[in-house]
C-alpha cells in the first residue's frame, strides 16, 4: 500500500520535477536529463534522510528518469536527424510535463474563480406577475394639478427632514454581567465598613449612567428613561444571581414581590 505526502513545497513528482527543470532555466523540449535525474535523487535523499515517507509516485518517476538516462547514454544512429528525434527518450516525459503544467494552470483558475464566487451572493427569483399582469395606469393632470402634488410632495419632504434634525441618535455602552457584579461587590464592601451587613436590592440599582434625553416625540419612541432603567434592573438582578451561585453573597426575601435584602458573604 502506498503513501500519498504533500510535501511543505511540492505537492507531487512532477511539481518536484518542474521546479527543478524551471529553476536550472532548462528549455522544455531539450532537457538535460543527467543534471535533472541527479537533482532529483539527491531530493528523494533527502527526504528518506529526514525521515519522510516517500510517496510511490516519486520513486516511479525516478526509475523512469534514470531509464531515459541509460537510454540517451547508448549510441545512436547520425544518419537521419529526423529518426532521431522521433527517437528520443525524452519525447513521452516532454509530453507528460506539458499536461501536467496546463492542468496545474487549470486548477490554479478554478481556484480563483471559486474565491471570486465565494463574495457573490445571489437574490432569489422574486414573483413579479402582480407587475405584469396589471397594466401601467396613466394619470391625466392638468398644470394646476401636476404643480398642487409638487407642492404637496416638497412640503412633505421638509416635514421629515425637520423630524430628523430633532431626532438624535443615542449610543450607550451595555453594562455586562461581570461590570455590575464588580459594582455590587464594591457597593457591599462599602456599605460593611460603613456598619451595614445589609443592602435593600434597590440601593444597589444606578441609574446615574443612564442617558440624559429632551424628550420629544420621536425620541421618545427610539430611546425612553423608563427603557435604561428596566435595562439596569434586569443587569442588576442576572449579576445578583450569579453572585449567590457563586457563594459572593446571601439574598433573602421575606414574602412576594417583596424587597430583596443583600449580604455579603465575608468569607468570599
Amino acid at each position: 500500500m502506498s503513501y500519498k505526502v504533500r510535501l511543505p513545497i511540492f505537492e507531487g513528482p512532477f511539481d518536484l520535477l518542474v521546479y527543478l527543470i524551471e529553476n536550472a532555466e532548462m528549455d522544455i523540449y531539450d532537457i538535460e536529463i543527467s543534471e535533472i535525474t541527479r537533482q532529483y535523487l539527491e531530493y528523494i535523499t533527502t527526504m528518506k534522510e529526514l525521515n519522510v515517507v516517500v510517496a510511490t509516485e516519486f520513486m516511479v518517476l525516478a526509475a523512469n528518469l534514470i531509464e531515459i538516462k541509460s537510454k540517451l547514454l547508448l549510441p545512436r544512429s547520425t544518419g537521419d536527424s529526423l529518426a532521431v528525434m522521433e527517437d528520443d527518450p525524452r519525447k513521452e516525459l516532454v509530453q507528460k510535463i506539458l499536461e501536467y503544467k496546463k492542468v496545474k494552470l487549470q486548477a490554479a483558475l478554478l481556484e480563483e474563480a471559486f474565491e471570486i464566487n465565494q463574495s457573490i451572493y445571489s437574490k432569489p427569483q422574486e414573483d413579479i406577475s402582480f407587475y405584469l399582469d396589471n397594466p401601467d395606469e396613466v394619470l391625466s393632470l392638468d398644470l394646476e394639478e401636476l404643480s398642487k402634488a409638487f407642492g404637496d410632495f416638497l412640503a412633505r419632504k421638509q416635514r421629515l427632514d425637520q423630524v430628523k434634525s430633532h431626532y438624535t441618535r443615542l449610543e450607550r455602552e451595555r453594562i455586562s454581567t461581570e461590570t455590575k457584579m464588580e459594582s455590587i461587590l464594591e457597593h457591599l464592601v462599602t456599605a460593611l465598613k460603613e456598619g451595614h451587613k445589609v443592602l435593600d436590592f434597590t440601593e444597589l440599582l444606578d441609574f446615574s449612567s443612564s442617558p440624559s434625553v429632551d424628550m420629544d416625540d420621536f425620541t421618545q419612541i427610539a430611546y425612553g428613561e423608563e427603557y435604561w432603567q428596566n435595562y439596569e434592573r434586569a443587569v442588576t438582578f442576572v449579576a445578583l444571581l450569579q453572585m449567590v451561585r457563586n457563594r459572593q453573597v446571601d439574598c433573602e426575601q421575606t414574602v412576594n414581590y417583596g424587597d430583596i435584602k443583600v449580604s455579603l458573604i465575608e468569607e468570599s
